[in-house]
């Protein structure tokens, strides 16, 4: 079980506004096509992970891809 933060990168299939930011923990968003939001930032343990995903699901966005990255990965969407 993830205890500790942990840095992942979420792709969900359509596009979000930036207003949708805080829904997400704050998380950074990118966009990219076709039509691909992309959330990356650390994530504080493995139930605000589960809150992300949750929310995603609620919202009706098919989920694309959920990947933790290494800690020395790059803090833009696609190291």
């Amino acid at each position: 079980m993830l205890t500790t933060p942990a840095r992942y990168r979420i792709r969900v299939q359509g596009h979000l506004g930036p207003e949708w930011a805080t829904w997400f923990g704050g998380l950074g968003m990118t966009w990219e096509e076709p039509c691909q939001t992309i959330f990356t930032g650390q994530v504080l343990d493995q139930a605000a992970l589960h809150g992300i995903l949750n929310t995603i699901r609620d919202l009706g966005l098919p989920l694309v891809e959920v990947l933790r990255l290494s800690p020395e990965a790059p803090t833009r969407a696609d190291p």
